[in-house]
């Protein structure tokens, strides 16, 4: 299962949807209508940490000859429209101007407008859906909290190689050379430039 990286917004639609307990809605949710079915594809692209657009849940749905249908796809985009004022739908900003709106649900349940308790997914699928959501999120942190260690750990390096340059000149321009001092510094300065050499190459500066 492959997933595009999710935006902070997306992340935020994510945990909520799978947060919400019951979302109440004055529409008909009845199983075999269009909006259940709707609904239901839509879950399945959400549980998958997937946003679709009109035509990615129709060809879900009901195949790629009618996601070709201009027809078909304004009357499904018209029951959309329906669903969002209703709470049952969310729609997501467009990333670029002639991309196509996609859609992700508010919640995985719902009571509808005659009081049905309606399930979109089992509480097996949204628990493995939360530790997806968990793992990407780890790894996103992992990927932005690095480069902030890693620039730390070079001004630490560069700082003691400054520092221990120094005092190797401090102590040749003075009378009397201390061997102790300049071994130290010398050592630390070697040890420091190889660090940040490595780390320098590593990360291809």
């Amino acid at each position: 299962m492959s997933q595009h990286k999710l935006t902070q917004r997306e992340t935020k639609f994510i945990q909520e949807s799978l947060g919400v307990d019951y979302q109440i809605c004055d529409i008909r949710l009845r199983e075999g209508e269009y909006q259940h079915t709707l609904a239901k594809g839509i879950a399945s692209f959400q549980l998958e940490l997937r946003f679709p657009d009109v035509k990615d849940i129709i060809r879900r749905l009901y195949g790629e000859e009618k996601s070709d249908d201009i027809q078909f796809v304004r009357k499904i985009q018209t029951i959309l429209k329906k669903m969002e004022k209703s709470n049952v739908a969310r729609i997501l900003p467009k990333k670029k101007p002639w991309e196509l709106q996609r859609y992700a649900l508010s919640s995985f349940k719902f009571e509808d407008i005659d009081r049905n308790r309606v399930n979109l997914a089992t509480d097996q699928q949204m628990k493995r859906t939360q530790n997806l959501l968990d793992q990407i999120m780890s790894k996103q942190e992992t990927l932005t909290t690095r480069p902030t260690m890693n620039k730390i750990k070079i001004f630490t390096l560069a700082f003691i190689v400054v520092v221990a340059s120094a005092a190797i000149l401090w102590n040749v321009t003075q009378p009397s050379i201390n061997p102790f001092v300049f071994i130290i510094a010398l050592s630390f300065a070697a040890i420091c430039s190889l660090a940040l050499g490595k780390m320098l190459t590593k990360i291809g500066i």
